[in-house]
């Protein structure tokens, strides 16, 4: 069974207040992406891995791969307009697989274990989608803005990587793009697929706020 990872790393520091993308800060005495991309190599060091960066961020990621001495092999692309088309981009680049997964680039957290049950459900199944239980009361708000309150019990947090049968992600990438994708698995189920929900794992955050930030650290020293 030959596997693919496609990284999506498109981010800005906005949120994070800094004038560096996500991506590239430093967290656990590496850039981000790093700690992301090691993570998929430890699990399947035989795993191609693409990753989809803006163009105008491709130089600066060459020069910390230089600096921190990143020396997993991987194949870079181009991203596009929206996350819908770095997506495309990226899976264009995959040489030889059976089965793929989109990661976000900055969940840096994403166990071995979730990794592992992706692969394995995508492998039996066509697909995987990591989520988990959500622990807040949920309100759904109304057109109108009136709101009411969701059984949580029905709710879950989708997480990446999402693990696919390559044919099924590669085809659902033809179809036209829509606002209404939001991530692989909204992509899937326009094309007529259904999607398998398997467990993920606590940790794998995606980090958006400088707060994510302190809390990564903290785990990544342990």
């Amino acid at each position: 069974m030959k596997r693919a990872i496609v990284i999506v790393a498109g981010g800005s520091g906005k949120r994070m207040g800094t004038d560096i993308p996500k991506q590239f800060l430093i967290v656990g005495g590496k850039p981000v992406l790093a700690t992301t991309i090691e993570r998929f190599h430890t699990y399947d060091a035989q795993m191609q891995i693409v990753l989809v960066l803006p163009q105008s961020q491709i130089a600066y990621w060459h020069k910390l791969t230089a600096e921190y001495h990143i020396d997993i092999k991987h194949d870079i692309v181009s991203g596009g307009e929206t996350r819908f088309h770095s997506v495309k981009n990226g899976l264009s680049a995959i040489k030889d697989a059976d089965v793929v997964g989109v990661h976000d680039g900055v969940r840096p957290l994403v166990s071995t274990a979730t990794i592992d049950r992706c692969f394995d459900s995508a492998t039996q199944h066509g697909s995987a989608v990591p989520v988990m239980p959500s622990v807040e009361s949920v309100r759904f708000v109304d057109e109108n803005g009136t709101s009411h309150a969701v059984d949580r019990a029905q709710v879950r947090m989708v997480q990446t990587p999402q693990v696919f049968r390559y044919d099924i992600l590669t085809n659902s990438y033809q179809q036209p793009y829509s606002d209404l994708f939001t991530d692989d698995a909204s992509v899937v189920e326009a094309a007529g697929h259904t999607v398998t929900l398997v467990d993920g794992n606590k940790e794998n955050i995606k980090l958006t706020t400088p707060d994510d930030l302190v809390y990564a650290e903290m785990l990544m020293a342990k």
